[in-house]
């Protein structure tokens, strides 16, 4: 009789064990400064980020940022109609929408995973466990990776339809009065650059550092808030046409996370496993617990905010 014992799954789906071994909980600056420069997107912080870190036998293979929410936003009127500035705004009003936005908003601003890790489904759950222990009721995120890869959306994020940048329109009309190559070749506008003669390649470079340090919001807030245009003017013509891309030509979809734990304390670590144990719209439970994990509690008098 044969020692080799056969089993078929009728079906089958592939498990990384290793996965349910990773824990999230809070992180630091120098958790992203290990992982920041696999970001696309890693030119400083935004304004009053917090850290979330995803760890593996103690070793950081994932990082959120948090960040505060802008004060306006169209992507968000679409969702929120009622946080539409009508008109008729006054200093009172003002101040109360951004005190409510900053009550209950939060917005994951930076997100990346070390490269070993991509693909096991790690980000998404990542990504819904950290919105859940942030605390804030409302959780966004912008991201134009969205657009491709669904992982907000298995995170439990629900986005408002696609639209053009605000600087769409004025910045197609730069590119196209100022370049003669498409406004998305990025190869093709620097080289077009640098065949010009120096003196109509330096009024070229000051006209485009003047039209993008005027209409880019990333250089006026943030770790960037009142430090003028030296940063923009230290930019090399592939770095800057880099930029002015980005601020006219990027489109990230809006989404949304209503977070069915905001008010509730929950544990300072939670094992990635939590995500699978309810829906992406119930409030977590206690299914996760191993030996020594700490419960979800339900009767917090805080905030919930770590």
């Amino acid at each position: 009789m044969s020692d080799v014992e056969i089993e078929r799954r009728a079906h089958p789906r592939a498990r990384l064990g290793f996965v349910d071994d990773m824990v999230v909980e809070r992180g630091s600056k120098a958790d992203w400064e290990l992982l920041e420069h696999l970001h696309y997107k890693a030119e400083g912080l935004p304004a009053a980020p917090r850290f979330w870190r995803l760890a593996l036998d103690g070793d950081t293979v994932g990082v959120i940022v948090t960040a505060s929410p802008k004060p306006l936003l169209k992507e968000r009127h679409v969702l929120f109609p009622k946080l539409k500035p009508d008109g008729d705004e006054t200093k009172i009003t003002n101040v109360h929408r951004f005190k409510l936005l900053n009550d209950h908003f939060r917005v994951i601003a930076r997100m990346v995973v070390d490269t070993l890790y991509r693909g096991t489904g790690a980000s998404y759950r990542f990504q819904n466990l950290a919105s859940r222990m942030e605390g804030a009721r409302f959780v966004e995120i912008q991201s134009s990776m969205s657009k491709f890869n669904p992982f907000a959306l298995k995170a439990g994020f629900r986005f408002a339809p696609v639209a053009n940048s605000n600087k769409f329109d004025q910045g197609l009309r730069f590119f196209r009065q100022t370049f003669a190559a498409a406004p998305a070749d990025h190869e093709a506008i620097v080289a077009e650059i640098e065949a010009m003669s120096p003196r109509l390649r330096e009024r070229t470079l000051e006209d485009v550092r003047t039209f993008y340090y005027r209409h880019s919001a990333l250089e006026k807030t943030g770790s960037n808030r009142g430090k003028g245009r030296g940063r923009v003017d230290e930019m090399t013509p592939a770095e800057l046409v880099k930029n002015l891309q980005q601020m006219v030509l990027a489109s990230p979809a809006y989404g949304v996370f209503k977070n069915p734990d905001a008010g509730r304390a929950l544990p300072a670590q939670l094992p990635i496993r939590a995500f699978a144990t309810q829906g992406l719209s119930d409030a977590l439970d206690d299914a996760w617990m191993r030996p020594g994990d700490a419960p979800c509690a339900t009767d917090d008098t805080s905030s919930g905010r770590p």
